[in-house]
């Protein structure tokens, strides 16, 4: 194969196809208009990977709402491996796919079945994953891909995509290596013509084709074959060959109505089907009684493959898909009504439901209750799937049938609630605007309600917090529930907005939760939850303290927790405001499962951005670095906004001591700030881990400034940790005065709290005021707080602060011992600011530590340490693979690298060498 101008990206289509040859892969995403050349690269690759085990899909504009529809025609030729894969992923495929009833699986579950689904085919043999036409993709494969496709690493497969410049779709791609193919030069455009054309032309003409062509391959192709046409076809003026949009489509339009109306009749069957089960456009021809005396679909086609027009094998297709628009689009609408209809009787009701329920309503003239009650219960299938943006796309079509305004109003609804659970306020908006003109006043509570979600959703939590307590007031009195359960989706919003002000205000929530009626007998974890959140805005912490602890307590019990993933999340805040380590992590880890249980994406992403925190605590960092990254993973899965993503870690990157990044984030936030987004918590957080990071680096001055921020404003939410903070950066700078009144702030909140790591806190901070024998107390009695949570960071910065005072007070043995202790927790977890701060204390006794992170697992790469650790605590590769969201033999190639750089044969060396500590030199 000759292609002309693309020397550089057949390079490294061969770079990539070697790699895979070595258990390696790769992906590529090509990018540019039709006709540049797309297909004719992947066409290339095809050619070239004739040794590895090839599979191959194409988008389908007739199936692109069709809930996963394009990643089972992928993975057909697979499916017989279902078996080999881990029950849960198996599962999840099994009913992403409707192979078996079951829950409604996780997104990223159904990415990591795709993948080890695909990984185990390419360890018997490499594997070339080919997807055209990828902006016609239905979503949830298009998103499936896209997250298969940045877990791939040591696989051997290579994956290469093509899209078109533009596309909707193209955002869930964006952050994949991309390659946009450029316009031929014009040296390029003359070859390729010379090759195309038999004869040699004027030189006219070929330059006159070359300038219209615009360096379009596909473009000059059409004109060259144009000069070809044999004698006797209508001339067609060169003005009118301009090769590029709809000239173009004109072009193919014209030359599919020269053909017989028998083959006209299949060619719109074929453009209305997007499977290509020749079987099934044969039978719906025959419906239509078009055959024209054809025995087969061969020779009913065999006009339309003399014009170049269509291929019949692997599957009946068109050679261009600007082929298939000019003959849908260029159809009388009758006739497609008519397509769709014998499409739809053809097809099998038990096997196919769902598609048939698409053509028929492509086959309906007006509005049709009956086919859009077909369509809501497609919807119903599709959202068991987790397929919620086909869910969201059959109810959308339900309600453009629906004849009643009440009731489409009500479909309208419920497409917004799918495309939100889809990760798409963008299109739950627009579906909210239409169904405002249809409901009238029906409906008011559950349209405001989602308007508020949307605005969480887009990050305008005051506007969400002013809808959603609208919407808590529209309910009616026998509705008590629903007014409770949206005024808590109201305190979240309020989390997010608490330092905007506005209309609507924390306070103003909260007299609204307190003034709803009671609810008979005792209350439920949802009761709790409201009460608790509203005492806290209203009379603070201390009178909070006790009903938090309630809420907190009841969620935390073993099967009686709440469905609504939503109460899980205001638990998190609970457990935060105790200081409740253990709380927080079970809780966290819950969420995480039961928003996946629900497919709900944008939960799950919050869900696991509070896992990775309660990892930072606990000095786990490798761990929290790899759900920071699924969460940043599932923000890209789910087209989450941007303000979602970046410094989303920053708590992490201040404990690690990297400075830049960290104040890189601060400054992040200021220009939100100054532009109004939103993001109270954000802020606070962003805050809490500025000042954390200046305290680990002795810059106490500047760490007292950015806590005197959050001392001034005193948020609602999430502004006790920087008491904390003000507390050390004003003892060490010499602000004893500050340093005393956020002492003042934080003893009547931590002491309501009364867990031992908010007890802990407040006996160091005390500690850090006191003198002689009560700060010597203090400090130990922090120490006997803090060794009973897993909150190892806290810990180890105690026993930094004792070993300093010990030192200042010449108890030089004593001192050694608490420094060293911090500087081994400290290098263990990665902590380098505070573990070079103590590596300074220790120096000044005379204690030469080593600048080094443990011995044995220097050099590795968080995601080789996180794999290690993983190892050493008994997982199996299957076991990391699973959490990680990897496949197995990624999980292979990276222990492979960790066995070399420890220098071990067996991974049973890893528990010894992985808690060998740091030595002092």
């Amino acid at each position: 194969m000759i292609l002309f101008g693309r020397a550089r990206l057949i390079r490294t289509l061969d770079e990539q196809l070697d790699a895979a040859r070595q258990g390696l892969s790769g992906v590529l995403v090509l990018k540019g208009p039709p006709g540049i050349g797309k297909t004719s690269l992947l066409a290339y690759a095809v050619e070239r990977a004739t040794d590895m085990r090839i599979a191959r899909v194409g988008g389908k504009e007739a199936e692109q709402d069709l809930g996963l529809a394009g990643l089972h025609r992928l993975l057909l030729p697979f499916l017989h491996d279902l078996d080999r894969l881990p029950p849960p992923q198996r599962d999840a495929l099994s009913t992403a796919f409707g192979l078996v009833a079951g829950n409604r699986p996780d997104r990223l579950l159904v990415g990591l079945a795709t993948l080890t689904l695909l990984a185990n085919s390419a360890a018997d043999r490499p594997l070339l994953c080919v997807c055209d036409d990828a902006q016609w993709l239905d979503e949830e494969s298009l998103a499936v891909l896209a997250i298969v496709a940045r877990r791939l690493q040591a696989d051997g497969i290579t994956l290469l995509l093509a899209i078109r410049d533009g596309e909707a779709g193209g955002r869930l791609l964006d952050d994949l290596p991309q390659a946009v193919l450029p316009e031929l030069t014009r040296s390029d455009s003359h070859a390729l013509l010379t090759r195309r054309l038999s004869a040699q032309i004027e030189q006219g003409v070929a330059e006159r084709i070359v300038t219209e062509a615009a360096g379009n391959p596909l473009a000059i192709r059409e004109l060259a074959s144009d000069l070809e046409s044999p004698a006797g076809a209508d001339p067609v003026p060169l003005s009118e060959r301009l090769p590029l949009g709809r000239q173009l489509q004109a072009r193919y339009l014209r030359r599919s109505r020269a053909l017989p109306r028998p083959t006209r009749t299949l060619l719109l069957v074929i453009a209305a089907d997007p499977t290509g089960d020749r079987a099934l456009v044969w039978r719906a021809v025959t419906r239509l009684d078009s055959t024209g005396g054809a025995s087969d679909l061969a020779d009913l086609a065999a006009p339309a493959t003399a014009a170049g027009l269509l291929v019949l094998q692997p599957a009946p297709a068109f050679r261009h898909p600007l082929i298939r628009s000019a003959v849908y689009d260029g159809s009388a609408p009758a006739d497609r009504r008519r397509a769709h209809a014998a499409l739809a009787a053809a097809t099998d009701t038990r096997t196919d439901a769902d598609r048939r329920a698409w053509h028929l309503a492509a086959a309906c003239e007006g509005r049709d209750e009956t086919t859009a009650a077909e369509l809501e219960r497609a919807a119903t299938r599709a959202r068991a799937r987790g397929g919620h943006s086909a869910a969201c796309a059959f109810l959308t079509r339900a309600a453009d049938l629906t004849p009643l305004a009440v009731p489409r109003a009500a479909r309208l609804l419920a497409a917004c609630e799918a495309a939100l659970a889809a990760g798409r306020p963008d299109r739950a908006q627009s579906l909210l605007q239409h169904a405002v003109s249809d409901a009238g006043t029906a409906h008011l509570a559950r349209r405001l309600r989602l308007q508020g979600a949307i605005h969480i959703q887009t990050g305008h939590e005051t506007q969400a917090a002013a809808d959603l307590l609208a919407a808590a007031r529209a309910y009616s009195p026998s509705e008590r529930r629903a007014a409770r359960d949206t005024l808590l989706e109201a305190f979240q919003a309020v989390l997010g907005a608490s330092w905007l002000g506005g209309d609507i205000t924390a306070p103003t929530v909260a007299r609204a939760a307190l003034d709803l009626p009671a609810a008979p007998g005792p209350p439920d974890p949802a009761d709790l939850l409201l009460t608790a959140h509203a005492t806290q805005v209203l009379q603070g912490p201390e009178a909070a303290a006790p009903l938090l602890r309630a809420a907190v307590r009841a969620l935390a019990e073993p099967g009686t927790g709440p469905s609504d993933v939503g109460l899980l999340l205001l638990g998190l805040i609970a457990a935060h405001e105790l200081w409740d380590g253990e709380a927080f992590r079970a809780l966290a880890a819950r969420t995480v499962e039961s928003s996946r249980d629900l497919g709900a994406l944008d939960l799950l992403r919050v869900s696991l951005h509070a896992v990775a925190s309660a990892d930072t605590w606990f000095g786990r960092f490798t761990e929290a670095e790899s759900n920071f990254a699924a969460f940043r993973e599932l923000v890209g899965a789910i087209d989450g906004s941007g303000r979602l993503a970046e410094g989303s870690d920053v708590i992490l990157l201040a404990w690690r001591g990297l400075a830049e990044a960290t104040r890189a984030a601060m400054t992040a936030m200021d220009v939100e700030r100054s532009g109004q987004a939103s993001g109270g918590v954000r802020l606070q957080t962003t805050r809490t881990a500025l000042a954390v990071l200046e305290n680990g680096s002795s810059r106490y001055a500047h760490a007292l400034a950015v806590a005197r921020l959050g001392y001034a404003e005193d948020p609602v939410y999430f502004g006790n940790p920087a008491l904390v903070e003000m507390v050390e950066a004003g003892a060490r700078s010499g602000d004893h005065e500050a340093a005393h009144a956020a002492l003042l702030r934080l003893t009547p909140r931590a002491s309501a709290a009364g867990t031992p790591w908010a007890l802990g806190l407040l006996a160091r901070s005390q500690a850090l005021l006191a003198d002689g024998d009560e700060a010597d107390a203090l400090y130990r009695r922090a120490l006997g707080h803090l060794r009973t949570t897993g909150v190892r960071t806290e810990l180890a910065r105690t026993h930094l602060l004792y070993g300093e005072w010990l030192r200042r007070r010449h108890h030089r043995g004593e001192a050694r011992e608490q420094l060293r202790t911090a500087f081994q927790l400290f290098s263990r977890m990665g902590a380098h600011a505070f573990a070079e701060r103590t590596r300074h204390e220790l120096r000044a006794i005379g204690d030469r530590t080593a600048r080094r992170t443990p011995a044995g697992i220097s050099g590795l790469t968080p995601r080789e340490g996180h794999i290690a650790g993983l190892a050493a605590r008994g997982a199996t590769n299957q076991d990391i693979a699973t959490q990680l969201f990897i496949s197995a033999s990624t999980v292979e190639y990276h222990l492979r690298k960790v066995f070399q750089k420890l220098a071990i044969t067996s991974r049973r060396q890893l528990p010894r060498v992985l808690e060998q500590p740091a030595t002092p030199s």
